[in-house]
């Protein structure tokens, strides 16, 4: 009915006109979205099945890969910083009005980029994407490419921004705050799970690395004194002199490297030799420390500086790629998309997204958005810089670490990632799809190691870089040097994960007990800190000592990814709680293809994976823990996403939405 007024023509339906016309506007544009996606990936498919790429060059998957980044920093997250986070530097950040000394401390915005980008890069974008080419070159690069354009960069970016406006709380605070108490409590569970199995999955990785390897080891350890040294000159001893302090401890990282090489032959190598026990007891220690000591002493400086080794080992290898243009070898797809692969038994869908993981999107780094960084950003328009570029940076080691892989002959690939006992089977396989060329004698020579059988991903990686470094103008006869620097650069890489998620399961265990006893809810309450860092410690050690959680790896896949699922549903209750419900699309759109993605990994993973296990001798403990934890964890998500999606309809539809950050406090 339509009635007149003073006022004009009103409609008495006119709120629900108006939502329903931005409802169909977001429809349509998400319908748009996603049909010009899906016809240039069909597009792109085509061509490569039409000319039945068996071998190609590498180069153009890297001028792509700059492209697309360089045009969507510049326009996409500009938009999306300006017009949906609306960026604020008259706003005053946690770091100084909650400045402590201790975890609220304001950092320069490089500096805190190498702790964000050190924190962050873990075993996911150098594993996964080697893993994953078993389907093909291209589903990896594809979903590398325009899932940390359109997924983990966004997640990373908005989560960094919710928590710098709730005070550098957690995720799960945050969640508490934007959502319910409920949802806050079941993410809370959900997090602390799969950060101690994130913590043990990543560990051991380090620790197979490390072991026995008195090079890397050693290398590795000179990083915490140099750590502790360029904290004390840069916030003590001369206050602000980042350069100065930089450009020593680089010296000093390069010189630990060097030094390291002789290592090994000399009076030094039992002092940095050590099994796989003792490293795990090792490891631990410094993850204490890291957790409990001041950040701007040993953690920040140190990420910082390992960031250099990353970003610099990272830079070389993408020039390594341009100058070398290796050919891939891997073909752009395999019989195993269909399933039946000998290293990811399942489909393509949806396993190849579980298995990439970090490289595209990660929910762990949603922990570290929500847990260090926030803590430590000096200005707001610094969380573009690093939120963004940082996983932008991720994706970019990822698409290398693809590149590494496939330059390898298939056969020499598979030799390397299957079981030797297994593999005398699969090769009639593989001969018979092709690959029939082989290499692996004279790499196994070359690097002074055996390298069939050696399974899991790091050592065929390895290969891949110091093939593509040898093959560098004046550096050839130098492959057992660049073989023994990737393992040490891998492990390097990963080790920088397990100090910032000890810290932040920590914070995440203060706040939870703090609802108990409200001091552990400070987070430089010492005997609070010391207690809840200890507990994290030992629950990820506990599995790598006992070696048990190599079998829960892929439950940690999709965990993680159901993580992201969680972050961009709080995320999207973010930005519909600040009246942009009209910009909910950037995370809405994510959150919905990972979440049905790896809610389905889930299921299959409980259904093929761990009951078998359960049935097996002595995989029944193994079974039971991978199949309740994947409950849980799945359970918590739907509960999440109930609880939020009601929120997101009530407040468009009433036009009533919440402020909780703060705001109001300017500069």
């Amino acid at each position: 009915m339509i009635r007149f007024s003073s006022r004009g023509l009103v409609h008495k339906d006119y709120k629900k006109i108006v939502l329903k016309t931005k409802i169909s506007k977001v429809i349509q544009l998400v319908h748009w979205f996603f049909l010009l996606l899906f016809k240039f990936t069909k597009t792109l498919v085509k061509i490569f099945v039409k000319i039945e790429v068996r071998i190609m060059n590498a180069m153009p998957l890297i001028l792509i890969t700059l492209a697309v980044f360089a045009i969507v920093y510049k326009f996409y997250y500009s938009f999306i910083a300006a017009k949906v986070a609306v960026l604020d530097d008259s706003r005053v950040t946690p770091a100084h009005r909650l400045y402590d000394g201790h975890n609220y401390y304001p950092m320069s915005k490089w500096v805190l980029f190498g702790h964000h980008f050190a924190a962050i890069a873990g075993a996911g974008p150098l594993v996964g994407p080697v893993l994953a080419a078993q389907f093909g070159f291209l589903p990896g690069f594809l979903w590398l490419l325009l899932g940390v354009v359109i997924a983990g960069a966004v997640h990373d970016f908005i989560i960094f921004v919710a928590s710098v406006r709730h005070d550098g709380k957690s995720l799960a605070e945050i969640a508490r705050s934007e959502i319910s108490p409920l949802s806050g409590v079941t993410a809370s569970l959900a997090i602390l799970i799969i950060i101690v199995v994130a913590l043990a999955g990543l560990g051991i990785v380090v620790v197979n690395a490390l072991s026995e390897s008195p090079w890397g080891t050693f290398t590795i350890a000179t990083t915490i004194p140099i750590a502790l040294f360029m904290g004390w000159w840069m916030f003590k001893f001369r206050k602000g002199k980042t350069a100065e302090a930089t450009t020593i401890g680089v010296i000093l990282l390069v010189l630990s490297v060097i030094f390291g090489r002789y290592v090994p032959n000399s009076f030094l190598a039992p002092y940095f030799t050590f099994d796989h026990h003792t490293l795990t007891i090792l490891m631990a220690t410094y993850g204490f420390f890291a957790s409990v000591l001041p950040v701007w002493l040993l953690l920040s400086p140190r990420d910082y500086l390992s960031s250099f080794m990353k970003l610099g080992v990272v830079a070389f290898l993408a020039l390594g790629v341009i100058i070398v243009a290796p050919d891939l070898k891997m073909p752009a797809f395999t019989i195993f998309d269909r399933g039946g692969g000998p290293i990811i038994p399942g489909t393509l869908y949806p396993y190849l997204f579980i298995t990439i993981a970090c490289g595209a999107i990660s929910g762990f780094h949603a922990l570290v958005s929500s847990g260090t960084s926030p803590k430590m950003v000096s200005m707001e328009s610094h969380i573009k810089t690093i939120g963004f570029t940082a996983m932008l940076a991720e994706g970019f080691v990822g698409i290398l670490a693809l590149i590494a892989a496939t330059s390898l002959y298939p056969l020499d690939y598979f030799a390397i990632n299957v079981p030797i006992e297994r593999f005398t089977t699969l090769a009639v396989q593989l001969k018979s799809m092709g690959f029939t060329t082989t290499n692996l004698a004279a790499l196994s020579n070359e690097v002074g190691e055996q390298l069939a059988g050696r399974t899991g991903g790091a050592v065929s990686l390895a290969v891949g870089m110091a093939q593509i470094f040898s093959a560098i103008p004046g550096l050839k006869g130098l492959m057992a040097y660049w073989y023994h620097f990737a393992i040490m650069f891998e492990a390097l890489f990963i080790l920088t994960t397990i100090d910032a998620g000890t810290r932040i399961g920590r914070f995440v265990l203060q706040e939870a007990m703090g609802k108990i006893y409200s001091p552990f809810s400070r987070t430089s309450w010492l005997p609070g800190t010391i207690l809840t860092s200890t507990i994290i410690v030992f629950a990820w050690a506990y599995f790598i000592y006992t070696g048990t959680i190599s079998s829960i790896w892929p439950m940690f896949g999709a965990a993680n990814q159901l993580l992201a699922t969680v972050a961009l549903a709080i995320g999207t209750t973010f930005i519909i709680n600040r009246g942009r419900a009209k910009y909910a699309w950037v995370t809405l759109i994510p959150m919905t293809f990972v979440g049905v993605t790896t809610v389905t990994a889930g299921i299959m993973n409980m259904a093929k994976i761990y009951l078998p296990m359960m049935h097996k001798p002595g995989l029944l403990i193994q079974g039971y823990v991978n199949f309740i934890l994947t409950s849980i964890i799945l359970i918590s998500v739907l509960i999440i996403i109930s609880d939020a999606a009601p929120r997101w309809i009530s407040a468009v539809r009433s036009g009533r939405y919440i402020l909780t950050e703060q705001a109001s406090v300017k500069s």
